[in-house]
């Protein structure tokens, strides 16, 4: 990374609650953005789209979309959010309920139940639907588990495929830790104990810490991935590493496209067929990373932190882009560079969601949180002083 540090930007004084508006409203445009072009590689999406691709475009089969194969039934294109969104607005629920720090117990009590109890509008299917029809298996994975398989939630996890499903949904963490990134790399780490092991978890800690470092007054790209590199562990630590050294030789996703994928392949274990996975793929491991995280944080720096740069890199390149440009999307947001109000409002009418409400909803959450803590923390050192523990001074 270039060691000059950079400069905070007029919107990086954002306050909290345009943080945290920029990062969920942020985190459902990129998902809706990347959703027709997942799967497929940056030739292939310029060769559908006659170029790259800009804004919102329809599903990748046109008008077959509800038979074409792989993706039938789900209409991905045409401003529609997928599970991306769907899993971070039920973490925002949990939150609404418990009013405090979650762990893995909070998902198996609240999170579970949404998913399999609550039917919602599901915007792929275009009709109202337990989430738990639209997840994908690793999702599902939550609901066998802890519901009917009775597991310890902080060992749920274990055994479940290991990839990028439980950090695709954890920005929540993040926010609710505002500019606290160890704090939200633990909490997360607990929540995401109950979803996935291994890098995958590791995954999830990293990305909350990460958008909780993005909060802080005057964070820059280069600073959220300083504070990675400072919490990530084994192979997640050193794909971060190696594919942000490789996208600060880039000011534009273009020229990162190649270089960017090069530098995370040793660390992937899915392979160079998205759609075919390796032998080794998904299985638990301290060598390897998911992709996605690194190359969110890889198009996040090639960006400077611009929200429209760093989302078009993440799903112009392909593969699991949904969730690339998901987390590209909500660490952008939270420097405070929100999402193009336009984009946002389309597909917000698209998806027939409200995409406000969950960051309304989350940033008075987060303030209630924030107050039980400082009580917290004060009895504490009541507590620590009077065992004869240096005092505190306001």
């Amino acid at each position: 990374m270039d060691d000059a540090p950079m400069k905070p930007k007029p919107h990086q004084n954002a306050l909290l609650d345009e943080r945290i508006t920029g990062a969920l409203v942020g985190a459902a445009v990129g998902d809706a953005l990347g959703g027709p072009v997942e799967g497929y590689s940056p030739e292939q999406i310029l060769e559908r789209h006659g170029g790259r691709v800009h804004g919102i475009v329809g599903p990748w089969h046109g008008d077959a979309w509800r038979t074409a194969r792989p993706l039938a039934p789900y209409h991905k294109g045409d401003g529609h959010v997928t599970d991306d969104t769907l899993m971070t607005h039920a973490l925002v629920r949990v939150y609404a309920r418990v009013r405090d720090h979650l762990d893995a117990y909070a998902v198996a009590d609240h999170l579970v139940p949404d998913l399999m109890t609550e039917p919602r509008w599901i915007p792929e299917l275009e009709t109202e639907a337990l989430p738990l029809q639209r997840i994908f298996l690793a999702e599902k994975w939550l609901v066998t588990r802890i519901h009917y398989g009775h597991a310890d939630p902080r060992e749920a996890g274990t055994g479940n495929i290991v990839n990028c499903g439980a950090a695709m949904y954890m920005a929540p963490v993040g926010l609710v830790n505002a500019a606290n990134p160890r704090a939200a790399y633990a909490e997360a780490l607990d929540v995401a104990g109950a979803h996935q092991s291994s890098y995958g978890r590791e995954a999830a800690g990293v990305l909350a810490a990460a958008v909780a470092a993005a909060c802080a007054p005057g964070a820059t790209p280069d600073s959220v991935i300083s504070t990675c590199l400072s919490l990530a562990k084994d192979g997640t630590r050193t794909a971060i590493e190696r594919v942000c050294e490789e996208a600060s030789r880039h000011t534009d996703f273009e020229s990162a496209l190649a270089p960017l994928r090069a530098a995370v392949t040793p660390y992937d274990t899915v392979g160079p067929d998205y759609r075919s996975p390796s032998l080794g793929a998904r299985r638990p491991s301290r060598l390897h990373a998911i992709e996605e995280l690194p190359i969110a944080l890889g198009m996040l720096l090639i960006s400077r932190g611009d929200y429209r740069h760093a989302v078009l890199g993440a799903v112009n390149y392909g593969r699991d882009c949904d969730s690339i440009a998901t987390m590209a999307g909500a660490l952008a947001g939270a420097l405070g560079s929100p999402p193009p109000e336009d984009w946002a409002k389309a597909i917000a009418e698209a998806s027939r969601l409200d995409l406000w409400e969950p960051a309304a909803t989350l940033s008075e959450v987060t303030r209630e949180i924030f107050t039980r803590d400082v009580t917290r923390r004060r009895t504490h050192e009541r507590a620590f002083a009077s065992l004869g523990g240096p005092e505190c001074s306001d």
